[in-house]
């Protein structure tokens, strides 16, 4: 039997959550008719109505603002955001109004939104689609942030996050929609705020998320041909961090470095050495190291692009490196 494409996989999802609660429903920029722009909304459109399934204006702070009124009154709206760049006219929506709503009402109001799309940097699309928007959003109070990185977890995040109570913003890659993998059968979830131990290991610590995952898997496989024992933890949930496994993790090995798309200055990366410096100090035979994206906006140029951001290749010389007590 086939696999299930990641994009097909959190239309399952989303698809089953509509069928099981009347209160869920989608809008954003061709979402409807169209089925979205990566096809996460097809056929939805005729199954539901469009009440449920709403094509908005090209209007990302109206819609998003038109989400969080809905979910005051007891909806549980998903947007999309085309591409997770345009949420940028959205950020006073998502910061001043989703994050902050149910505390500021004295939690009189909740507000179960999803707000999801692609992101990252794809192929040649030019740097106002090759936005990596996690690191502006990880400082907003009152949201979760997750980033899904194989249908499996795209699918149980997605069911999670729609019946979650809290905003969620649901980061996926756009190179990853076509990632094909069986799904476990039945109404299954990941939990929101756990790491994914993807592979045990006793010598260093990879932490990593979305894309750089798959990165991260080549690059253990030629490290394991050189006798390297790494352990690999995809992070998952951005906001909150997992430290209690990220913490178990740096205990057995004593090494860690953070491989991520995002950018080095205020990253992700920058935030979880933090927090690594303050929890595992004493736990660390070498300091944490991050392998980041250049700080610079991502070139259309194929070549140039591929040089911004981290290559499986630099991730076994850094692991070689930091075991070798070079760095």
């Amino acid at each position: 039997m086939a696999g299930t494409l990641l994009f097909n996989a959190l239309k399952e999802a989303i698809d089953e959550e509509m069928a099981n609660d009347v209160n869920v429903c989608v809008m954003g920029e061709d979402v409807g008719q169209y089925g979205g722009s990566y096809k996460v909304t097809k056929d939805l459109y005729e199954k539901y109505g469009e009440l449920r399934v709403l094509d908005t204006p090209i209007a990302e702070n109206s819609f998003t603002g038109m989400a969080v009124g809905a979910a005051m009154t007891g909806l549980r709206p998903i947007v999309e955001g085309m591409n997770m760049g345009f949420l940028l006219l959205a950020f006073n929506q998502i910061s001043n109004n989703m994050g902050m709503l149910r505390y500021t009402s004295g939690g009189n109001y909740k507000i179960p939104t999803v707000v999801r799309g692609p992101g990252g940097v794809g192929r040649q699309l030019g740097a106002e689609h090759s936005q990596r928007l996690e690191a502006y959003f990880h400082a907003v109070p009152g949201i979760k942030i997750v980033a899904c990185s194989t249908p499996t977890n795209a699918k149980g995040l997605m069911k999670a996050a729609i019946r979650d109570d809290n905003p969620v913003l649901f980061f996926e890659h756009v190179l990853l929609y076509n990632l094909s993998e069986e799904l476990p059968e039945g109404d299954y979830i990941c939990a929101l705020d756990q790491a994914d131990v993807v592979k045990a290991g006793k010598d260093i610590t990879l932490l990593t998320y979305s894309r750089m995952r798959h990165h991260c898997l080549k690059a253990v496989e030629e490290l394991e041909k050189k006798g390297i024992d790494v352990e690999l933890i995809d992070l998952i949930s951005l906001k909150p961090f997992d430290m209690e496994t990220i913490s178990k993790s740096i205990r057995k090995t004593n090494k860690v470095i953070i491989v991520e798309e995002c950018m080095k200055t205020g990253g992700i990366g920058a935030e979880l050495i933090a927090l690594i410096t303050e929890e595992c100090f004493d736990d660390l035979d070498a300091r944490p190291i991050r392998l980041s994206s250049q700080d610079i906006p991502t070139p259309y140029n194929g070549n140039l692009e591929n040089l911004t951001i981290i290559q499986p290749h630099q991730i076994v010389e850094k692991v070689e490196d930091l075991i070798s007590g070079s760095i």
